[in-house]
């Protein structure tokens, strides 16, 4: 197995360095690394507004396009988390709590040494992880009915749904609004038209450009463009020889970065988590074993090398469910799967057998691309930061220009302007009530997929339901839903509790200027947890980020629990 894998590799090395290949690599890493510092755009935003031009472009071009602008993100991103103290993407938000200290003092040319360093190792382990666990899944995957597909797509909405930021019961209701508008259109079992009230525009259904555009670009530009939070640029002149760690600090950094390397590829295996909860894992547990949990927060290397390490190997290693069994972790490789079959080319277990020069075509520019990253974000760190002195004003309307023409160009079809529009002044409501629209577009690429096999399922069955809970492996995956349904009540009652407890304790404690025999009134006794509470809100908004609604730890324990049943 291991000389067949390495075989395949080399052979996706002579696909991936071809030149107009490693051409469409450095564009989507060039692009990722401006786009992983700008507060608003991301991953997502980019992809969408890129999926046009996938058109015309070779499919093994455009894929290594996209995958660029996914990994080559998360390393800009790092960027203005440890020099600015602005976490432009979630996944870096715990980098701020001792990167940008660690800048304070002097050290943020080693804290981002040490940042690459540790996002190369965490990338070339998931890389690995891929070339050897991937062919793995596949063979196991070829054995797969429709009852079994059925269930493991189930379970990968479910934890796309329920383990994504923001609460879970409001991502599941987005996972049943991305099936709802998965449906519309002609069914092609029975050539009904569903969901179209009339209008012959979508009889094909909904297009994935104008969904993706629209809930990523339009939504998430509405949403950012009033951002007026000034820029402190005082620490951002970092030389190359400032990026050199001491031999102690690079011991210091080695074991943190293994141990985030594993968490990692550990989350990777579990659809929905995706790297910003590796990461708030990542950090919780370096900071739960380390022996001065107290220093955290204040300048520690541990706290910066552990998360982005990671990230990175969770980002890498999400590729691996998602080409080997065409099952999304995230939004991102929904998208990604999106791209694929507007290439005509269906994901799954047969991709790798059927479109070879595709599979390890990509995993092969993992390793150029990130070599490029390491190489171009030394140097391009000033202008990054620069690009930040832009008015959002400014920057976003001219980014909404070229998704109109990118919409319009897909198909010369204004209705899908219009539908794109649409979607985007829904996004736009959906996330001023903190209902966030990733799951919409989870939902959307696997429901058609899902039912497919739902109804293969009945078929064969002849209408029984149980099919799902007598084949060994299905039953399986529904077990694995009950647990993660059961977990997530878990932490919400406990959480509940917690709180409960908290506010009791807050109403018995006196606050400050009260003395024992004074008396104590609601507002003085609280004053304190109030104090802190907007403090911590004003810091959170500062920073523009969305915290995941459960701690770090409850993400460790669901996380390492479903792990432990896989």
């Amino acid at each position: 197995m291991i000389a067949t894998a390495l075989t395949d590799l080399w052979y996706g090395f002579g696909v991936a360095l071809e030149p107009h290949n490693i051409m469409w690599c450095f564009i989507g890493v060039f692009v990722g690394n401006m786009v992983g510092v700008l507060p608003g755009m991301g991953p997502l935003a980019t992809i969408s507004i890129l999926l046009p031009l996938t058109f015309g472009i070779h499919p093994v071009g455009a894929i290594l396009m996209l995958a660029g602008v996914m990994y080559g993100a998360q390393y800009g991103g790092a960027i203005c988390s440890i020099l600015l103290n602005l976490p432009c993407h979630p996944p870096h938000a715990v980098t701020c709590l001792d990167g940008f200290p660690m800048t304070k003092q002097g050290k943020g040319g080693v804290a981002l040494g040490l940042t690459v360093f540790a996002s190369f190792v965490g990338a070339s382990w998931g890389i690995t992880e891929m070339i050897f666990l991937a062919p793995v899944l596949v063979e196991v995957a070829l054995q797969f009915g429709p009852a079994e597909v059925c269930s493991l797509m189930l379970l990968g909405l479910l934890a796309g749904s329920t383990l994504a930021r923001g609460s879970p019961l409001k991502g599941v209701a987005m996972t049943v609004l991305g099936l709802m508008l998965g449906i519309v259109g002609t069914d092609l079992e029975t050539g009904a038209e569903r969901f179209t009230f009339g209008m012959t525009h979508l009889d094909d259904g909904i297009e994935l450009i104008a969904l993706a555009l629209g809930l990523f670009g339009i939504a998430e530009f509405m949403n950012s463009v009033n951002q007026v939070a000034s820029i402190n640029t005082a620490y951002v002149n970092v030389r190359l020889r400032d990026m050199w760690p001491t031999r102690a600090e690079f011991k210091q950094s080695i074991a943190p970065m293994f141990r985030g390397t594993a968490i990692g590829s550990l989350c990777a295996l579990i659809p929905g988590t995706g790297p910003t909860i590796a990461s708030f894992v990542a950090y919780a547990t370096e900071k739960k074993i380390s022996k001065h949990p107290e220093k955290f927060g204040t300048g520690l290397i541990e706290g910066v090398v552990c998360p982005e390490a990671s990230t990175h190997s969770s980002v890498q290693g999400d590729f691996i469910p998602t080409m080997s069994l065409g099952i999304p972790g995230d939004a991102v490789m929904a998208l990604l799967l999106g791209a694929l079959m507007i290439q005509g080319i269906v994901p799954g277990p047969q991709l790798i057998k059927e479109h070879p020069d595709i599979f390890w075509g990509l995993v092969a520019s993992f390793w150029i691309g990130n070599i490029l990253l390491v190489l171009l974000n030394v140097p391009l760190i000033g202008i990054w930061v620069k690009l930040l002195t832009i008015p959002y004003k400014y920057l976003y309307p001219s980014a909404l220009f070229f998704v109109c023409i990118g919409v319009y160009a897909a198909n010369n079809d204004m209705f899908q302007v219009g539908e794109t529009i649409v979607i985007g002044i829904l996004g736009y409501i959906l996330l001023r009530l903190d209902f966030h629209p990733a799951p919409i577009l989870l939902g959307f690429v696997l429901g058609p997929r899902f039912e497919e096999n739902f109804r293969r399922a009945m078929l064969i069955s002849r209408g029984d339901i149980a099919v799902f809970v007598e084949r060994p492996i299905s039953a399986i995956f529904i077990a694995l839903c009950v647990i993660l349904i059961g977990g997530q009540l878990y932490v919400r009652m406990r959480a509940a509790k917690r709180a409960r407890a908290e506010k009791r304790a807050a109403l018995a404690t006196p606050g400050p200027g009260v003395t024992p025999s004074s008396p104590v009134t609601l507002d003085q006794s609280v004053s304190g947890a109030a104090k802190a509470e907007a403090e911590a809100r004003a810091h959170s908004r500062l920073l523009a980020i969305r915290a995941p609604s459960a701690s770090a730890e409850n993400f460790a324990q669901i996380t390492f629990g479903c792990t432990s049943v896989l």
